[in-house]
């Protein structure tokens, strides 16, 4: 945070000081919570998968000890391919309602930055009005 200094002891210009150092920093920790969250996506993504092929290799070498008979019906081997399309599937529907989300939730907050902007603006023009009529 800023140090006070000699030159100005305005509320407003400290309180305007500081805000704008408080999201500077705010600025500068964004893409480091980015990192964060894109690594872990990762990493989670990298062990669900290391789950499912350590899972899918452990009963491949029991099958094969056991002398199971490997060979499915087709209707079997459709299944399994038709549940992992739908799976991805799913997970792009996913990708698109989170991105779409985020669209709407970026223009939710530019209308609102707009707005705030407009009223700041009335407000403005309203406090000129009433200063100018109790000047004496």
């Amino acid at each position: 945070m800023s140090k006070p200094t000699d030159e100005s002891k305005d509320i407003f210009t400290e309180c305007k000081n500081n805000t704008e150092n408080f999201f500077n920093e705010i600025d500068k920790s964004s893409p480091v919570y980015h990192q964060i969250a894109t690594d872990i996506q990762s990493k989670y993504l990298e062990a669900w998968k290391n789950v499912i092929s350590s899972s899918i290799a452990m009963q491949q070498e029991y099958a094969a000890k056991t002398g199971m008979n490997l060979n499915m019906p087709e209707e079997t081997m459709k299944a399994i391919r038709e549940m992992m399309a739908n799976a991805a599937t799913a997970y792009q529907n996913q990708n698109k309602v989170a991105s779409d989300t985020a669209e709407t939730s970026k223009k939710v907050f530019d209308a609102f930055s707009e707005t705030t902007k407009i009223f700041a603006s009335m407000n403005r023009n309203m406090m000129d009005l009433l200063a100018s009529g109790m000047k004496i």
